[in-house]
């Protein structure tokens, strides 16, 4: 048979053909797209649940990762970590601000900024972006009065960053929370200039707390577009370009699979454990726990109970911006609060470590964590009040203790009745509060016959002869 090479050509094409179909139908196959929620302050669950599923849209290949917020804002390092996966991310990151009544204050302001599509939903609004720290004045609150006179956007920029700057030597309060609004301004300038956004008006969302509508956010350029849903977004997103790790795509999203992607039982589990309410009574029920199992050995489900809250609260305080001065007072005043029941203090370690430990839970959060996340002085009220009255039951007993009548010891053997177990002249046995001891006489004692004790010597008791014989101690 002779050899044709057309024929054999035709025939290694064909074979790599149905070798190569199912990588070119997948590749040709419309690409999914991921869609997140974010619904509820900006918390390190919730950061957890975003940076995951962004990295699950890129390993999936996703066409699109959605980010439907609705947030009031929350913990600065929780928003940078979001920031820095969509920064990173190899797919393209749409933040849409709905539904309708939804808003991106704060934190989310800035998430919006750094997304690659910004869109809102009408009805919804962002803004609001200046730092609150935990009991220092609101740093927005002088610029807020100035912005009556409604200035130019440029002029007022530049008016509020001469001003600041020069109020830099005022008071240490001041000066941190100053520092904290020029370092986010100028964050979120640079997310601006970096998506192509309004700078000016980010900025202005910063320093003086300004906020805007949906429909104005369009039309200054501090969102792309607005869509009623998610299905019009994907339908208006459809053919846009974008620019992804410095390279330009068309997005591919009319008629898309929306994969949505939620919440997992470690993302819910950190939403209760990173509360800082929650941290701080899951601490005080493990600290508990624990020392009641080691002042009663044995009864093991204090331990383990206070083990397992101890943990997670460990797990959590690692997850919160946590003030260490805050938590070595907790932990002092529950030490001070114990030592009340072992030193003779007469309230003294109680009623500090009662202080210390209100204290420490005033304080436990960073001041720069937000408003959000202040520890309620309800619950600070109540741990004090428990440690209160730990202290107040341990005094009372230790006094009315005081009072009681010797039961153990040579004082309680003083006056106690027994019986003459032989025949003696000086020494010889007899039972004692049920015991056997050994017993001394000055006079001389018959079998059965009733004593009373009238002082110890070593192990020997000295006894006389009972007046009464009925058994009971004399008076």
């Amino acid at each position: 048979m002779r050899w044709r090479p057309g024929r054999s050509i035709r025939h290694a094409l064909a074979g790599l053909c149905l070798l190569l179909w199912p990588a070119l139908a997948w590749s040709a196959a419309p690409q999914p797209v991921v869609l997140l929620t974010l619904d509820g302050a900006v918390s390190p669950a919730t950061a957890d649940y975003a940076v995951r599923g962004i990295r699950q849209a890129a390993e999936k290949r996703a066409a699109l990762v959605i980010l439907q917020v609705d947030t009031p804002g929350g913990l600065d390092t929780s928003m940078r970590s979001v920031i820095k996966e969509i920064l990173a991310s190899p797919v393209p990151v749409a933040v849409f601000v709905g539904p309708s009544g939804a808003r991106a204050a704060s934190a989310g302001t800035f998430i919006l900024y750094a997304s690659h599509v910004a869109a809102m939903a009408p009805g919804t609004n962002l803004g609001a972006a200046t730092p609150v720290p935990i009991g220092i004045g609101q740093p927005g609150k002088q610029p807020d009065k100035e912005g009556t006179k409604k200035p130019t956007e440029s002029e007022k920029t530049k008016r509020d960053a001469k001003k600041d700057q020069a109020k830099d030597e005022e008071a240490p309060e001041g000066a941190m929370s100053r520092k904290q609004v020029h370092d986010a301004a100028a964050y979120i300038r640079s997310l601006a200039q970096l998506r192509g956004r309004n700078a000016e008006w980010g900025e202005r969302a910063v320093r003086e707390a300004v906020s805007l509508s949906a429909q104005d956010a369009l039309k200054m350029r501090v969102i792309d577009l607005l869509a009623r849903d998610v299905k019009d977004l994907l339908d208006k997103l459809h053919g846009r370009k974008v620019t992804v790790q410095g390279v330009e795509r068309a997005l591919a999203t009319k008629d898309a699979e929306v994969l949505v992607l939620e919440p997992d039982w470690r993302s819910r589990l950190l939403a209760v454990i990173a509360n800082p309410s929650v941290a701080l009574i899951l601490m005080m029920l493990g600290i508990y726990g624990i020392i009641f199992e080691m002042m009663n050995p044995g009864f093991v489900l204090p331990g383990v109970i206070g083990g397992i809250c101890l943990l997670l609260a460990l797990y959590a305080f690692q997850l919160l911006p946590i003030n260490y001065a805050g938590l070595g007072l907790i932990l002092l005043g529950i030490v001070f609060i114990v030592a009340e029941a072992f030193v003779p203090s007469f309230g003294a370690l109680g009623i500090g470590g009662v202080i210390a430990l209100a204290i420490g839970a005033v304080i436990l959060i960073e001041p720069n964590a937000g408003a959000d996340y202040a520890m309620p002085l309800p619950l600070v009220a109540t741990i004090s009040a428990v440690g209160g009255g730990i202290v107040f039951f341990t005094v009372l007993f230790a006094l009315k203790a005081r009072k009681r009548p010797v039961v153990s010891g040579q004082e309680q053997m003083i006056g106690a009745i027994g019986e003459v177990l032989d025949d003696l002249v000086s020494e010889g046995w007899a039972r004692v509060e049920g015991e056997r001891w050994r017993i001394s006489s000055d006079q001389p004692l018959h079998r059965g016959q009733k004593v009373r004790v009238t002082g110890v010597t070593g192990l020997t008791l000295r006894v006389e002869a009972n007046a009464d014989d009925n058994g009971g101690r004399s008076t």
